[in-house]
């Protein structure tokens, strides 16, 4: 007898939240971060998570996170409510410190559960691909060589994609210099977010 939809999700979670597959490369060890459910509309992802959220086993508990709800317009309570936002990134483990800023996403983790997690939330409307590494597992050869102009591309990808920039604090160079995205991509955004979430 088949598992319902929401129990073959919930044991392919306790499975995702028990990987240890790349454990000797994570400086801090496993600690898988990610969310989802069955009725959740909109799906957010990222790359992995940082040392802060490592810490505190939330997604997006950061300054980047602040600013990713500013751009989405919706306040804490929505934003972590497993029904409406499913958060799901390239890496679930935070995989240690780079040259600058923190390293890739660990190769093993995506093609192991993203599509598998993705193909179990049936009801995602809305796509949210925040900087490269998502991008380029999502989009593949749909993706431009820039990431300015993949994000720019968004009716190539719409309504069901929006690809944005990481909302880190690293890149306010790129806001500045990129004074469209708060224009024209942050007003489409919010107006699809909301739309999604009031059904």
């Amino acid at each position: 007898m088949n598992a319902s939809p929401r129990t073959a999700l919930a044991t392919l979670l306790r499975d995702v939240r028990a990987c240890t597959v790349c454990a000797a490369h994570l400086p801090l060890g496993p600690r898988p971060v990610v969310r989802a459910s069955v009725d959740a509309r909109v799906l957010i992802v990222g790359q992995a998570p940082g040392a802060r959220v490592h810490a505190s086993g939330i997604p997006w508990d950061d300054a980047s996170g602040k600013r990713l709800r500013q751009w989405l317009a919706v306040d804490d309570a929505t934003f972590y409510d497993e029904s409406r936002f499913a958060i799901v990134p390239m890496g679930f483990c935070y995989p240690g410190k780079g040259r600058s800023g923190d390293n890739p996403p660990r190769p093993e983790c995506a093609p192991l559960w993203f599509d598998r997690l993705r193909a179990a939330m049936p009801r995602i409307e809305l796509t949210v691909l925040i900087g490269q590494y998502a991008q380029r597992h999502v989009l593949g050869e749909r993706r431009h060589p820039l990431l300015a102009d993949t994000v720019a591309a968004w009716r190539e990808y719409g309504p069901a994609i929006v690809a944005l920039p990481h909302p880190s604090p690293r890149n306010i160079a790129w806001f500045k210099h990129h004074p469209w995205f708060e224009h024209e991509i942050l007003p489409m955004l919010r107006e699809r977010v909301a739309e999604v979430l009031a059904k």
